[in-house]
């Protein structure tokens, strides 16, 4: 399980606004081009994993303060969703 969560963490830190943008879409999470270009600026200047619970809802609470509380709650249940596999 180890190398899976490799692979998601390296994924969110050097994600860009325009994959942001594409996994908004597929996953239904409304977001701007502005927040998908702070939201990627953001995960890529931090080294989150968010497999550790008290990591990753401090990166939650920063997300909310960039886009909304609403869309930081979609966003979490979407990585809970990776972090139960």
């Amino acid at each position: 399980m180890k190398i899976f969560e490799n692979i998601i963490n390296h994924k969110i830190h050097t994600i860009t606004p325009t994959e942001l943008l594409k996994y908004s879409k597929q996953f239904k999470i409304p977001i701007s081009d502005t927040e998908s270009e702070k939201l990627a600026q953001h995960l890529n200047s931090k080294k989150v994993n968010i497999f550790n619970p008290t990591e990753r809802a401090q990166l939650i609470r920063e997300l909310a303060t960039i886009t909304s509380p609403a869309t930081a709650k979609e966003v979490n249940n979407l990585f809970n969703l990776f972090a139960k596999q």
